[in-house]
């Protein structure tokens, strides 16, 4: 069985090409982070590589290097950004497991003690929320840089 090939139209790529817009609240050399648009909790962000990866399983080390690292900046911040009790970091590998968008991302998701995190809706948040929370997380990342 042959692994899937990278597909550079996914919703990902086109955001790194600026070819689709984003809450953009990180980015390096190697990595960019940015407002999940139908977050399951405030503060949920993703963090991707600019390196053209479907997932972890086809990700060279020196990507999952630099993508984790900047994973740990971004939860960092979003744990001070919005007050948050833990922190739950989700990657998804292949359709089964979940993945829907097939380029390498990391989901950072601030969590509360005894709050459920909210469905997968399937629609966008409100966008002047998403802008609210990607100018909190800006602020706490440059506070904690």
């Amino acid at each position: 069985m042959s692994s899937p090939v990278y597909d550079d139209k996914n919703p990902f790529a086109m955001i790194l090409r600026g070819e689709l817009p984003a809450y953009k609240v990180y980015e390096d050399h190697d990595t960019v982070a940015f407002m999940d648009i139908m977050p399951r909790t405030d503060g949920h962000c993703l963090v991707i590589p600019r390196n053209p990866s479907r997932n972890l399983l086809d990700a060279e080390p020196e990507t999952l290097a630099r993508v984790i690292a900047t994973v740990q900046k971004v939860g960092r911040a979003a744990m001070k950004a919005f007050d948050a009790d833990g922190l739950q970091i989700d990657q998804y590998n292949e359709a089964p497991s979940g993945q829907t968008v097939f380029h390498l991302h990391f989901h950072v998701l601030p969590r509360y003690e005894g709050v459920a995190l909210r469905p997968h809706a399937g629609q966008m948040a409100d966008k002047d929320l998403l802008a609210s929370h990607a100018e909190k997380l800006r602020a706490a990342l440059e506070q904690t840089t």
